[in-house]
């Protein structure tokens, strides 16, 4: 589905949702029971790797990341202010894993989630799902499970929040300090 930011108010999170879990549900149910895992990342990742691993009965691991240190661009815009600790507490050699992140942007985020994976073994295969994809990639990286294609102005974010158990979207100005 593809969708204009603007001028209209960002999507319905929850629906974007159901679409990425009805996705995302054949290609899992089609391979061996264990085999699956999931791995957020941090931090509106993590949340809906969260719900899609109950949402979906998966009975393997949930895996978060917080790639903070693997980020190409460390030396130059620092430690992140809520840096939290990666949890992979299973074998990753010959597993499927599936990243799960909020938004897919530049792309650098999701390489950097790769590098970390890779300390930890050799997957089978690693797919992407994100709740949205916009435009802007910077690397060749593409999403395999993806609820929206948004069309996003320049300088503003795409941001996940829950409310209430709920996921909600907005759009918010990025400050003109960060880069996204």
């Amino acid at each position: 589905m593809t969708l204009s930011a603007s001028p209209s108010p960002a999507p319905d999170a929850e629906a974007l949702y159901a679409v990425l879990r009805d996705a995302m549900r054949g290609w899992i149910d089609a391979l061996p029971a264990g085999s699956v895992h999931l791995v957020g990342l941090h931090s509106g990742g993590a949340w809906l790797a969260e719900r899609l691993h109950a949402d979906l009965g998966l009975a393997s691991a949930l895996g978060t990341l917080d790639i903070s240190f693997y980020r190409d661009d460390y030396d130059r815009i620092g430690l992140h202010t809520q840096v939290k600790p990666s949890d992979i507490s299973f074998p990753v050699d010959d597993k499927h894993i599936i990243v799960i992140d909020d938004v897919l942007y530049t792309g650098r985020t999701i390489r950097a989630a790769m590098n970390e994976l890779f300390d930890y073994g050799r997957p089978a295969s690693i797919r992407l799902a994100v709740l949205v994809e916009r435009a802007g990639r910077e690397l060749p990286v593409e999403a395999g499970f993806v609820a929206a294609h948004l069309d996003v102005a320049a300088g503003t974010s795409v941001v996940l929040s829950q409310q209430d158990a709920r996921f909600v979207l907005t759009f918010e100005p990025i400050p003109e300090s960060r880069d996204a």
